[in-house]
């Protein structure tokens, strides 16, 4: 008999409709290890009693309701088996189940009948393989004496009555718990109950399928049972059954120690006291509470003004900055130090570029290797946006709504690679958004909502988007004007139905043949109420700053991968729109947060903690960054591929107008190609590549070697050596060398005559460690 463990804000009300006639003893468990079991009496339901955990079956198995969750919960639809676009041994299911009428033409009509055989359902060859009777490439997927083999032969012997559009259908899907807190020792039992159009709900808990979505934390059963197998963290669980999905999201503290919990909580308080008013210090503070975790401690100043100026302005601070930084006794030297370098031209150079890579402002990547026009004016018009602080839902609706030509309207060159259904739905969608909605071009997105009439119904906003004059991939490229056809029509791939304009998972927009449906998309997307705009932005400025988002990835928000801290997103969403949509704000709320300030150095009991943002996650510059943090730190300046004509002498990476400049170096360290308006095209991870980069680049050589640059100023500098070794440090690594540090390159220098050789390979062995690369 299944045991339910229900979370103390549950409600009694709410269980009649997953428990079946007879006793049963229920564990109610509430906060602090307090256990209740309460023996409950179910004297009726609406559906017959049944011993044990058998699974109980309706009068009539609907293939589309019952039979095709067998299939996924069993991954016999998934891509890696008989969901493939080709099939598995001539067998081929509609992939996720999305289509039931394939699915049911595969099982019955194919392979002329043989797969089921009504007249002796266990001689079925489809029950004979999946229980591994006879020999099956997938191997055995479930027993003769389990529901999922019950459900089978039932439907056969009934004689395999096909998907029904005037059928009951699956309306809704609830399980319990929604959230759980597990300590060692526990487990947790998943309940899942369907909902019908009929009105009358079920419970599908052994015929859901329950996958992780990450491991190490908990493990599930294949009946959905939870157990702990790490030592804490948060972790979620996928609950999935016939189209619809959710996740449970459990929480595992990373402390069961009586002692210390006492501790830990003597330094809450502490922390309460000092967040009150501040909603994002509070909403870290409640789940580090909830995971029994402690942050680590606020980062010294040296730390912070290099961060801060790295994250936004790109830009390395000088040693006499860093000086200066920290000798200042103001208590709020930091968020002065913030404002100010959000009013720097390097805030507008740095953060162009990293919208000019989700808005594919691409040079190159065309049939020819022609540079194409426009993309400098369309990357001076991000610059000129965001130095001038425009609100972010007037940005955004410019770039959608953008008609004319690329002189006198810059922002139509998004228009140059993005042009077809699929590219503007699948950019806008995640650029925007946050979804990743590709999937539902070809069929129901597998772990989300959107289905092909979303995905359609989405490009139709941009059907009447045409060009003239122009021909972006010619030979000889020229430049396209955007205007607004007359007609442009968008039909269902499989039904051959007309869509018509409509936003994702709403209603469609109600329009007269002279209005642009991309205004009526631009007003959807940027209304207050919109579920997914502003928490996008929010979500993304987020994981620019802590190397990873809220919602991780951050174009991938879906039921199924839900934030990490649902109060912390909703915090910055509401502070974001409240400002006006104000970039600045959103950026010097994140920055000026408890959180930033932490060091990365973990202590006892956060070091595996990767999502609740107790620590500061280090992570390397990214290629331009990096670039320019050499020239700066060598004092002397890449010159870029075109002269001081196209580039003048000074120009920095960051200030690059599209990725058609060649630079060795910039694609080495993952410079993306600007194909995708997805931030994973950017590759920041380290590689062997980089290292050798690092010591056998001549772009580097000549630097350290340059008679213009730091060492050899360095070496024909009056200054003592430790005078010159703390200006080394200053300018690379953002401090001063401890003593250890400053001995070790004084007995260096004592060992040669040679004191530029000496001093560049000093130089050069800081700037080939990750302190120096990364931003931590």
């Amino acid at each position: 008999m299944r045991v339910y463990t229900l979370e103390a804000h549950f409600l009694i009300w709410r269980l009649w409709s997953n428990l079946y006639d007879g006793a049963i003893n229920m564990t109610y468990l509430r906060l602090h290890l307090v256990t209740l079991f309460l023996p409950l009496a179910i004297a009726a339901t609406f559906i017959p009693a049944v011993d044990g955990e058998e699974f109980p079956l309706p009068s009539t198995v609907s293939f589309t309701n019952d039979v095709m969750p067998v299939l996924t919960k069993y991954s016999c639809d998934y891509g890696g088996c008989h969901g493939k676009a080709t099939g598995q041994n001539g067998f081929r299911l509609s992939l996720f189940g999305t289509d039931a009428e394939e699915s049911y033409r595969a099982i019955v009509l194919n392979a002329k009948g043989r797969r089921v055989f009504p007249g002796s359902p266990e001689h079925s060859l489809v029950l004979k393989k999946a229980t591994g009777v006879t020999a099956h490439g997938g191997g055995k997927r479930f027993d003769v004496n389990s529901a999922a083999y019950r459900t089978l032969a039932r439907w056969i012997a009934d004689g395999m009555p096909g998907p029904d559009q005037n059928s009951v259908k699956l309306t809704g899907l609830e399980w319990f718990p929604k959230q759980i807190t597990l300590r060692p020792g526990q487990t947790q039992a998943i309940s899942v109950i369907a909902s019908y159009s009929n009105g009358t709900t079920r419970d599908v808990s052994e015929m859901t399928l329950y996958e992780l979505n990450e491991d190490g934390i908990v493990t599930v059963s294949p009946d959905g049972q939870i157990e702990i197998v790490g030592n804490g963290g948060l972790a979620a669980v996928i609950v999935k059954y016939g189209q619809l999905a959710g996740t449970v999201q459990v929480t595992v503290p990373y402390s069961t120690d009586s002692n210390q919990s006492l501790d830990l909580t003597r330094q809450y308080e502490a922390l309460t006291a000092a967040f009150q008013g501040n909603p994002l210090n509070l909403s870290l503070l409640k789940q580090w509470q909830q995971l029994q975790i402690l942050p680590s401690a606020v980062c010294d100043d040296e730390t912070f003004i290099r961060r801060a100026s790295l994250d936004i302005s790109g830009t390395l601070p000088t040693a006499e900055q860093v000086t200066r930084f920290v000798a200042n006794p103001a208590e709020d030297k930091r968020a002065q130090l913030i404002d100010r370098l959000l009013e720097t031209p390097e805030y507008a150079s740095y953060f162009s570029q990293k919208w000019a890579d989700i808005l594919q402002n691409r040079g190159k990547g065309y049939s020819t290797s022609r540079q194409r026009p426009g993309t400098a004016l369309f990357a001076n018009w991000i610059r000129d946006s965001l130095l001038h602080n425009k609100p972010y839902d007037q940005f955004v609706t410019e770039i959608l709504t953008a008609t004319g030509s690329q002189a006198n309207n810059p922002p139509t060159v998004w228009y140059r690679s993005v042009r077809t259904p699929a590219n503007y739905v699948e950019s806008v969608a995640q650029a925007f958004l946050g979804v990743r909605i590709q999937c539902a071009q070809c069929h129901h997105h597998p772990s989300d909502r959107w289905s092909q009439a979303d995905y359609f119904g989405f490009a139709a906003n941009f059907a009447r988007v045409g060009r003239k004059t122009g021909f972006a991939d010619a030979e000889v490229p020229t430049a396209e004007v955007i205007y607004l056809k007359d007609q442009g029509d968008v039909f269902h791939p499989r039904t051959g139905e007309l869509l018509k304009p409509k936003p994702l998972g709403d209603q469609e927009f109600d329009l007269t043949v002279f209005d642009d449906p991309r205004i009526a998309l631009a007003n959807w997307m940027t209304d207050s109420g919109n579920p997914y705009f502003a928490t996008t932005m929010a979500n993304r400025m987020w994981a620019h700053f802590f190397s990873r988002g809220i919602v991780h990835p951050v174009d991938d928000r879906r039921s199924t991968n839900p934030p990490s801290n649902p109060e912390l997103l909703t915090a910055l969403e509401n502070s974001f729109t409240d400002s006006g949509y104000d970039i600045k704000h959103l950026i010097r709320l994140i920055c000026n947060s408890y959180a930033y300030q932490l060091t990365s150095i973990p202590n006892g009991n956060n070091f595996s903690d990767h999502k609740s943002f107790a620590r500061f996650y280090p992570r390397r510059m990214s290629a331009e960054i990096l670039l320019d943090a050499v020239s700066q730190s060598l004092e002397v300046p890449t010159i870029f591929p075109g002269g001081p004509g196209k580039f003048p002498e000074g120009t920095r990476a960051i200030e690059l107008p599209d990725e058609n400049v060649e630079i060795a170096f910039l694609d080495v360290f993952g410079r993306p190609g600007r194909f995708k308006a997805c931030e994973c095209e950017r590759i920041d991870a380290p590689t062997l590549a980089q290292g050798l980069e690092l010591v056998n680049s001549q772009q580097i050589q000549d630097k350290l070697s340059s008679e213009n640059g730091l060492v050899h100023r360095l070496a024909g500098s009056s200054e003592t050596h430790p005078e010159n070794i703390e200006k080394i440090f200053l300018t690379l690594l953002g401090r001063s060398p401890v003593s250890a540090e400053l001995e070790i390159s004084m007995e260096y220098l004592k060992t040669t005559d040679d004191l530029a050789e000496a001093y560049r390979n000093l130089v050069w062995s800081l700037l080939a460690t990750n302190e120096f690369m990364f931003i931590r």
